[in-house]
């Protein structure tokens, strides 16, 4: 961040004296003013709802440009991260800041897989859970859960501690997520395989019972390692947001992240791939492909409450560059589990149709996003509409660690708190009660 040759002058109709602030350029971006004087100097705040024209940190992670569909980790696009590399190596960069060569590569996956299983007791507090909990409940209470089994990983503000739990959060998200699942199937857990890929390796954990041999399919397995690299980090969005607030108080990292589960819960955010999946299935019980234009003229109704999920995006005004990746997996995983004619997948590809060509559509750049793709993909290979949002969760654990470590290594960080624009009774007495 380097302040810019100009400054931004604020003035009052009122005859107030006018303000003068500092305005800062990024790497890449729009400048931003620095209005962290404009209390101290006028005696009044901005007021940002939904904080849409605010910058609450500086970052080196992550940068998104919404108007031409660009979306960097590091500085590389995530067309080249998702079809060159894979979630270890995408993992390292988010957390470190470069892409490891391949001895690097080789320890970071090795220190990571040393880590995979969790506390046998975990297996106890799961029990503690309606077998029909979802998954999302029972993620928020295990990851909290983790700063009560691990107490030498806890000092938010010790280096050494923020590594090791680190390593642990990443490591271990994909064990908790296949014992949510087992767990509300019925089925027993099954142990963590440390010759399998991050990946390959959650798959079993998820498929794999103890009657049999599992053999990993390598199209889901890179399907699957494509979802966590799309997933991984995406700027300052609710739940990067809600980490970094949390962690801004000094909270362990075990607390933090599972803050960061939470607000992943909202249909509006992490939910938006299950509630894309729900609608598909209500459409196709009104009479599915034949019923699309039905639908999709009820969308447009404004009288209508109906909506249409997995399509658009709060920052994208392009078409999202996750969605085209995801797009391909989705063939592929279709292709290799013959299923092109599932008639689900049949109505979703109608519906995709209508919405890239509809006039209505297109002008308000209602896209397919990445959620609308992926939520595809998870269903055909298995895994059950609940527990998208928990696959979400284990993606973007990575990217809430690299977010909440560079705040703590921010010099100018501080507690957050927002101020508010109050609008409730002025000051009032209370009357005796027998006056009220």
């Amino acid at each position: 961040m380097k302040l810019a040759d100009n400054k931004a002058t604020l003035s009052f109709s009122n005859g107030s004296p006018s303000v003068e602030m500092p305005v800062y350029h990024g790497s890449i971006g729009p400048d931003v003013i620095d209005i962290r004087k404009l209390y101290a100097q006028t005696g009044m705040f901005t007021y940002d709802p939904g904080f849409l024209s605010t910058a609450s940190c500086q970052s080196a992670i992550t940068y998104i440009d919404g108007d031409k569909g660009e979306l960097l980790y590091r500085g590389y696009p995530i067309e080249q991260l998702a079809t060159q590399c894979d979630f270890m190596e995408t993992c390292h960069l988010l957390l470190y800041g470069n892409l490891p060569d391949a001895a690097g590569k080789v320890d970071f996956t090795k220190r990571v897989t040393q880590h995979t299983m969790v506390n046998e007791q975990m297996q106890f507090f799961l029990r503690g859970f309606r077998r029909d909990a979802h998954p999302m409940a029972i993620m928020t209470g295990l990851v909290g859960a983790l700063s009560a089994f691990y107490h030498d990983s806890t000092d938010i503000n010790n280096p050494e501690h923020r590594e090791i739990s680190a390593i642990r959060l990443i490591a271990k998200m994909p064990t908790l997520v296949a014992m949510a699942y087992k767990y509300s199937a019925g089925q027993p857990y099954m142990y963590p395989k440390n010759a399998l890929s991050y990946s390959g390796n959650f798959m079993h954990m998820m498929f794999a019972n103890p009657c049999e041999d599992y053999a990993v399919n390598p199209v889901i397995e890179r399907a699957l390692d494509r979802i966590f690299i799309l997933h991984a980090d995406h700027e300052q969005n609710a739940s990067t947001s809600t980490v970094r607030l949390c962690g801004s108080s000094g909270t362990n990292p075990f607390a933090a992240i599972a803050a960061g589960v939470a607000c992943l819960w909202g249909p509006a955010h992490g939910g938006a791939n299950e509630a894309c999946l729900n609608m598909l299935e209500d459409i196709q019980k009104m009479g599915g492909v034949a019923k699309v234009g039905e639908f999709m003229n009820q969308v447009k109704d404004k009288n209508s409450n109906v909506k249409l999920m997995g399509f658009g995006h709060r920052v994208y005004k392009n078409y999202d560059p996750r969605a085209k990746l995801m797009q391909e997996t989705c063939k592929e995983v279709l292709g290799a589990l013959g299923l092109e004619n599932d008639p689900l997948f049949k109505l979703a590809m109608a519906l995709e149709k209508i919405a890239l060509e509809d006039d209505y559509f297109v002008q308000r750049k209602l896209y397919p996003n990445v959620d609308f793709y992926s939520g595809i993909v998870q269903r055909a290979i298995g895994i059950p509409v609940s527990l998208f949002t928990a696959i979400f969760a284990l993606a973007r654990t990575v990217g809430w660690i690299a977010q909440l470590n560079e705040m703590i290594g921010d010099p100018e960080y501080k507690i957050g708190r927002p101020r508010q624009l109050f609008t409730g009774s002025e000051r009032r007495d209370v009357l005796p009660i027998d006056k009220r």
